[in-house]
């Protein structure tokens, strides 16, 4: 069953992402011209301009991030953790793959986070998960990356501990505990996205994790008037992800991968 709802989230979301709707709607438009249904042709690339210009000037993508990035506080206050968990999501597949080099997107503060966290708490041990979010996985994991960054970066290797068989939040939260076992973690702190937070504190605390605070990083969101501007391919950027967010949110609660819609403190 989680295959089969990993590869429907997969394709739904190719098909309805922001970008995605965009093409659509032009090959609409000229299909119409091929039919010639010219009021829907100019129909349809009214509506592309239209969507394009208010995207090149508009942060859309921050009016659905902000909320997200706002559920849980940035630097929350920590007097002491056994376990700090770092989500994969920020490694570069193909690009380490082709150069050899470990390769990070902007999403990188994940692991900027993790190393100054695990110097704060130097009797934390370290967990990572993540394999592969795409559907045709590469040879080389996300978990793979990962140690190399962090080793290279002086964590001690009896510190380190990878999961690297998951390959979406659910995933992520339900086999790092299964990997654990009987382990306890104690207090853990879990580091991702801003974004993304809200999701994976209710997918982790809906597996059945305890004492877990939140560490957002990667924040993506400012002040709305601040990021008006013509910044087309950044505002996609932001829509997309703010989109695919709240559609992740609503997908989990709807398949019982999470108890709330909106982020959960596992107590």
């Amino acid at each position: 069953m989680s295959t089969l709802l990993f590869w429907i989230s997969k394709l739904v979301w190719a098909l309805v992402r922001p970008d995605t709707i965009l093409v659509l709607l032009i090959v609409a438009a000229f299909w119409a011209l091929l039919r010639n249904r010219i009021r829907l042709a100019t129909g349809l690339i009214g509506a592309v301009a239209f969507c394009s210009i208010a995207i090149s000037f508009l942060p859309l993508g921050t009016l659905l991030l902000a909320p997200l990035e706002s559920r849980y506080p940035a630097n929350p206050e920590v007097k002491n953790a056994d376990a700090i968990i770092l989500l994969g999501g920020a490694e570069k597949q193909d690009t380490t793959e082709r150069w050899g080099v470990p390769s990070l997107s902007a999403a990188g503060d994940r692991y900027l986070a993790t190393l100054a966290l695990a110097r704060r708490f130097p009797q934390a041990q370290v967990y990572f998960a993540g394999g592969s979010g795409q559907l045709i996985p590469t040879e080389l994991s996300e978990a793979t990356i990962a140690r190399a960054v962090l080793l290279s970066a002086g964590l001690a290797p009896s510190r380190l501990h990878v999961e690297s068989v998951s390959r979406n939040t659910a995933e992520n939260a339900e086999y790092l505990l299964a990997r654990l076992g009987e382990r306890e973690t104690g207090n853990a702190i879990l580091v991702t996205t801003a974004g993304h937070m809200p999701r994976a504190m209710a997918t982790f605390c809906a597996a059945g994790w305890t004492n877990l605070t939140a560490w957002p990083v990667d924040y993506s969101s400012g002040y709305f008037v601040d990021e008006i501007e013509w910044s087309f391919a950044e505002n996609l950027d932001d829509l997309n992800g703010g989109v695919r967010e709240w559609l992740g949110l609503v997908f989990y609660r709807l398949t019982g991968r999470t108890e709330r819609l909106v982020g959960a403190d596992c107590r």
